[in-house]
């Protein structure tokens, strides 16, 4: 029976107390945002400001539109290399224009209900590119804490690091800035540990917060956040700037933002899914309000948004219920802006790389790559293959290597063949004891019927009886393991039949099926027995429908 109608009044304290649910939520949400906002702008080499703006346009615009109900969107460390190398080659206008079409290339895939197909890529893959951008994201802000300008490129920037930290430790300046990116990163560990209540404060706004009173009361020689304004960040791109879209760099890096933040999104949405008991995400929608928010923030000219796991499962944690703590956390970051923006100057630079540092260090699965190299150890070898052409190439070229090696490796396993053989004794009639000659003339020994055998001549004797050597292929037989299957082939004997079973196999394809007529062809020619080489799975027949003819 269909339940009854739940009374108004109920279902009025419900939203009251979803709302203040929500509305608690948000403000843990706001406090985890605001300086991982700040500090994945300064860190992609544009003003804080425009971080703000970013997750303002997560929480206003994304915030609102369907997809997944809790999911929270902003500013990403993952995308902080790629923003940072798009920034040096086409500056902040080149910037705009790149998250705008990235944005317009995401709303077209969700128009097009193609998010689903994200979930397809492989995870060692999506483990590999996190990796990889955490190795960047560790080795770019260990020089900044420093105060060093980090070289470019990711090998370089690795080798020159420990020389960089050893130099700095004779500077006092640079003494005092990696103690205060040294500390924030050890409040954020510790902070959560804490007994009580005040270990549910986020532990990077406490460690901001910390460092800037500790550099204001001891007067450290320490950089702080420079503050122009959020109106003056705002820039959209002009018209010029858009004639970049024909340069195939740009083409590129719209592909490789496109393809990247779809892929975080919807992976953090299934992570998110996990976390509670609502209504899952619909993939097609939430990739299109992530293209929305991403076109807009293109408008902006401000830094590309995608999914975030870390204030999302911040928004579970402290009991969201509905989309209003997204929204309502967007809010609060415009009044944050609009009314404290000089707040940000107090903020001292090494606090917001040592946030990096540990975000960067927490997008390396560890536990991951132990636990596949223990049971998986070839997605091991995709994920370290990603992860180190990230570093030493590139963003996209080492995402397209991850892809490319995962597609290799999982044609080779699919084409995973293997060969047995059994002997089959002779039968006791005297027909079979006494041999079978070979086929009549004009006879195919391959047609998927018996040899036709003549019986011997009277007072001839036939050749002596032999078993029947039973060959049985299973797996997948594809032109990638057409070497084993033909050396396994050509090493049989020739003094006795041959019979193939193809009925273990899942896969046959072309090559193969003309390779194995080939060679029953030769074996029987060659040899005193026949070859029985059974009819052919039909890969294009309707099931239960007779299969194909195996002979020509």
């Amino acid at each position: 029976m269909p339940s009854s109608p739940s009374p108004p009044g109920r279902s009025r304290r419900l939203s009251r107390a979803h709302l203040r649910q929500d509305f608690a939520a948000s403000l843990v949400v706001f406090l985890v945002a605001l300086p991982l906002c700040v500090g994945v702008a300064v860190a992609s080499g544009v003003p804080a400001e425009l971080g703000l703006v970013t997750g303002i346009v997560g929480g206003l615009v994304t915030g609102l539109m369907r997809g997944s109900s809790l999911q929270v969107s902003g500013p990403a460390a993952g995308l902080t290399v790629l923003v940072l190398e798009s920034v040096r080659a086409f500056g902040l206008a080149g910037l705009g224009v790149i998250v705008l079409a990235a944005g317009l290339v995401q709303s077209a895939l969700g128009l097009l209900r193609w998010g689903r197909w994200f979930r397809a890529i492989s995870l060692s893959v999506v483990e590999g590119m996190l990796a990889g951008i955490g190795l960047v994201i560790v080795a770019g802000q260990l020089y900044a804490a420093a105060g060093v300008t980090a070289p470019d490129g990711g090998p370089a920037r690795l080798a020159a690091l420990p020389g960089a930290l050893a130099g700095a430790l004779a500077d006092p300046r640079a003494v005092a800035s990696v103690a205060v990116a040294a500390g924030t990163v050890l409040v954020i560990v510790g902070w959560p540990r804490l007994p009580g209540r005040a270990g549910a404060l986020p532990g990077a706004l406490v460690a901001v917060l910390l460092a800037g009173l500790v550099t204001a009361l001891a007067g450290l020689p320490v950089a702080t956040v420079r503050v122009d304004g959020v109106l003056a960040a705002v820039r959209p791109p002009d018209p010029a700037a858009f004639l970049l879209l024909a340069e195939p760099a740009v083409l590129g890096a719209v592909l490789a933002f496109a393809l990247i933040a779809s892929a975080e999104s919807l992976f953090s949405a299934a992570a998110v899914d996990r976390l509670h008991d609502g209504p899952p995400t619909q993939y097609d929608r939430e990739l299109l309000a992530q293209g929305v928010g991403n076109t807009l923030c293109g408008l902006l000219g401000a830094l590309p948004l995608t999914a975030v796991i870390v204030r999302s499962s911040a928004n579970v944690r402290a009991g969201a219920r509905t989309r209003a703590s997204r929204v309502l956390h967007g809010v609060w970051l415009l009044v944050f802006a609009a009314l404290l923006p000089g707040a940000l100057a107090h903020v001292p630079l090494p606090a917001l790389a040592g946030i990096l540092v540990h975000a960067g260090w927490k997008l390396i699965p560890f536990r991951g790559i132990v636990d596949l190299w223990r049971g998986h150890r070839g997605e091991a070898a995709v994920l370290a293959a990603t992860a180190a052409a990230i570093v030493a190439v590139g963003m996209l070229e080492g995402v397209l290597v991850g892809l490319g090696l995962a597609v290799v490796k999982a044609a080779w396993e699919a084409s995973h063949l293997r060969v047995d053989h059994t002997h089959e004794p002779p039968p006791d009639d005297d027909r079979r004891r006494h041999g079978a000659p070979p086929p009549r003339d004009g006879a195919p020994a391959h047609d998927g019927r018996p040899a036709v055998c003549e019986p011997p001549a009277r007072g001839e004797p036939g050749p002596p009886a032999v078993g029947v050597l039973r060959v049985r292929l299973s797996g997948g037989a594809t032109f990638l393991r057409l070497p084993k299957l033909l050396d396994a082939l050509e090493a049989l004997p020739r003094d006795r039949p041959v019979e193939l079973d193809l009925s273990g196999l899942h896969h046959l394809d072309h090559a193969c099926r003309a390779a194995m007529t080939a060679w029953a062809e030769r074996h029987t020619a060659a040899g005193p027995h026949p070859v029985r080489l059974p009819p052919f799975p039909d890969p294009h027949a309707a099931p239960g429908a007779a299969p194909a003819p195996a002979g020509p």
